[in-house]
């Protein structure tokens, strides 16, 4: 008997069942194959930062399946890569259907980027919307790392 994987990807919530068969629309097929994509630093030897904000981040409550919006703010000094802006906003929408709490998503999400880039110094933080009364920003960063 084989055991059961695990499926670590993303994906959307299934369709209610109205009738024939949704097609998946493009957007929705993007978000979920979406993955980082990393391109060259133009220069290397040079620090330089770089501020990304997304201010349309969703992701569901794991308790209650309640939804929560957010700003995610990026900030990182690159190192010898940069990620590829419009791979990164499919990437942070795949979080959309995701029942995950706020410091889980932005630990993630500093993870992921902290893996695939090697920064000189990254921030991430996030700005999630009130609800029930209660506000949380979630921030986590590296320290600077020395050039070799």
């Amino acid at each position: 008997m084989k055991a059961a994987r695990k499926n670590t990807k993303r994906s959307a919530l299934p369709a209610k069942n109205t009738g024939p068969a949704k097609k998946i629309k493009y957007g929705e097929k993007a978000v979920r194959e979406a993955s980082l994509e990393l391109w060259d630093n133009p220069a290397p030897d040079r620090d330089y930062e770089i501020n990304i904000d997304f201010p349309e981040f969703t992701c569901l409550c794991p308790r209650s399946g309640y939804p929560d919006f957010a700003v995610i703010r990026i900030r990182y000094v690159p190192d010898r890569k940069v990620v590829e802006l419009k791979a990164l906003k499919l990437w942070l929408n795949s979080f959309r259907n995701e029942h995950i709490s706020h410091e889980k998503a932005v630990n993630s999400i500093f993870d992921e980027l902290d893996g695939a880039l090697n920064p000189r110094y990254l921030e991430v933080l996030g700005d999630f919307n009130p609800r029930g009364n209660v506000k949380t920003v979630i921030r986590v960063a590296t320290p600077l790392r020395e050039q070799p």
